[in-house]
């Protein structure tokens, strides 16, 4: 249960908690989803380890994937009490819920306690189990106590001094009934903007796509683009449900990148058990919003967040085969957009789109790759690209950019396009602009200028934005 060695300092002793309270975040719950990102089986071997108990979920977990003390987000506020305890000449002991092998490792690595209390196979270190094992070593009103979670009122109540880290409202209440000193450590909490940039509510202009297929059918009735709104609305939710159980699966490489670091769940402004609550209210909030618009709606939603599942599990990890998901991720959206309009989706509409956004896809991948090379670290483990393999990736994007003109081109040339416009031949202005803006964003990706997703870059550089409006002018006069 501890391995705790025998302190050179003296004093009364500083015990800290660690899920919540030394870092702002659930261990079992990331490591559990590491594992599952990795290997699905190991996943559910753990799970049928809770028929013996939570502690021998703990261990299979704590087992089954490696835990990364360095890339955790320590709380600064706890660290320096820490500190100050030690320069006082404290002792001072992390006691946890989390498995040994987690707390251990995190001991090993801070270098700041004089012994670790842990969770087992046997004995899940938490709430009453282990407020007895502290009264056991350090006596009634023997020690300090930093937690944070409402199991850890058993502790508060037989310490000298109770201090609660982001403790809610209800467990400060129930704080301040017990007969004990306390004090209110401040630190960051989470707040509105990080749930903002949690959900990605910037990505929402993505789900605009639903919104083309009422344009290229010039549709007219306001039904129609009251229902396609709606599907906005229900896409734009269930994308920040899918955002976030990517961004859940991700946070160890998202914390090894130079930009990614600074996400919500990455850096522990947003709990992993906030992000756990917050993704199936989002994905049923966003199949109950679809099913008012008809009853197929659901299964469009429902089969965007299927795919996105697959992508976040397994399909990122097969090279290619991920560049085609993240397509057909967009190329959904246009369904998405027809289904709820009532408009039949044009097979030139959707064809373009997946060439078009399978290029993006892959820029996207030459990116990441050429961002490693650049920074000179190892190829990712879990994504199937190599450094060696940039070129193919420009040969890939190229091939594929230039395939989603081409079928632009033969769609100006059919005869489906006399029936919608007046003056077709116009449209071919816009074919050049196409190889224009496609081939300016793998030059960008090549010079390392692109953002991490080549589609919020698309949005927001000038000169794309100057593209599009210039190509919706052209379709316009082409009417």
């Amino acid at each position: 249960m501890t391995v705790a060695r025998k302190p050179k300092s003296s004093g009364r002793p500083l015990i800290v908690d660690l899920d919540g309270t030394l870092v702002p975040v659930d261990l079992l719950v990331e490591q559990f989803a590491s594992v599952a990102s990795k290997d699905w089986r190991a996943a559910l071997g753990a799970i049928a380890e809770l028929r013996r108990g939570k502690s021998a979920l703990k261990a299979a977990v704590a087992e089954a994937g490696e835990l990364q003390p360095a890339l955790l987000p320590y709380d600064p506020a706890v660290i320096a009490l820490v500190r100050k305890a030690r320069d006082e000449g404290r002792p001072v002991y992390l006691a946890t819920a989390s498995h040994q092998l987690q707390a251990d490792a995190i001991a090993r690595h801070l270098g700041l306690f004089d012994g670790v209390f842990a969770t087992n196979a046997d004995v899940n270190l938490a709430g009453p189990a282990k407020a007895r094992l502290l009264v056991e070593h350090f006596g009634e009103r023997g020690f300090d106590y930093i937690g944070n979670h409402s199991q850890d009122l058993s502790v508060w109540k037989y310490a000298h001094t109770a201090l609660a880290v982001r403790a809610s409202a209800g467990v400060r209440r129930r704080l301040n009934r017990l007969n004990v000193r306390s004090e209110i450590v401040e630190c960051r909490r989470s707040g509105v903007r990080d749930w903002i940039r949690a959900l990605r509510v910037h990505q929402y202009s993505k789900n605009l796509l639903i919104f083309v297929p009422l344009l290229a059918g010039h549709a007219h009735l306001l039904s129609q683009w009251l229902a396609a709104s709606m599907m906005f609305a229900a896409f734009c939710v269930a994308a920040s449900s899918a955002y976030l159980l990517n961004d859940l699966l991700d946070l160890e490489a998202d914390r090894q990148h130079p930009t990614k670091v600074f996400r919500p769940l990455a850096s522990g402004a947003i709990s992993t058990q906030g992000a756990l609550v917050a993704i199936p209210i989002l994905f049923l909030s966003a199949i109950a919003l679809s099913a008012i618009i008809t009853p197929f709606c659901p299964l469009v939603v429902a089969g965007y967040l299927l795919l996105t599942l697959g992508y976040s599990f397994y399909l990122k990890r097969r090279m290619l085969v991920d560049v085609v998901a993240l397509a057909l991720l967009y190329t959904i959206r246009i369904i998405a957009g027809s289904v709820a309009s009532g408009i039949s989706p044009s097979e030139w509409l959707l064809a373009f789109s997946l060439f078009a956004f399978s290029s993006l896809a892959i820029i996207k991948r030459y990116t990441e790759v050429a961002g490693r090379l650049d920074r000179n670290l190892v190829d990712i483990s879990h994504r199937n690209y190599r450094k060696e393999d940039l070129v193919v990736l420009a040969s890939l994007a190229a091939a594929t950019g230039t395939n989603a003109v081409t079928v632009f081109a033969m769609y100006v040339n059919s005869p489906a396009v006399t029936q919608l416009y007046s003056h077709p031949k116009l449209l071919w202005l816009i074919c050049p602009l196409l190889l224009y803006l496609l081939g300016r964003a793998l030059m960008v990706s090549n010079r390392r200028e692109m953002h991490d997703d080549p589609v919020v870059w698309a949005l927001r550089d000038r000169i794309c934005r100057i593209g599009l409006f210039v190509s919706g002018l052209i379709a316009l006069a082409a009417l």
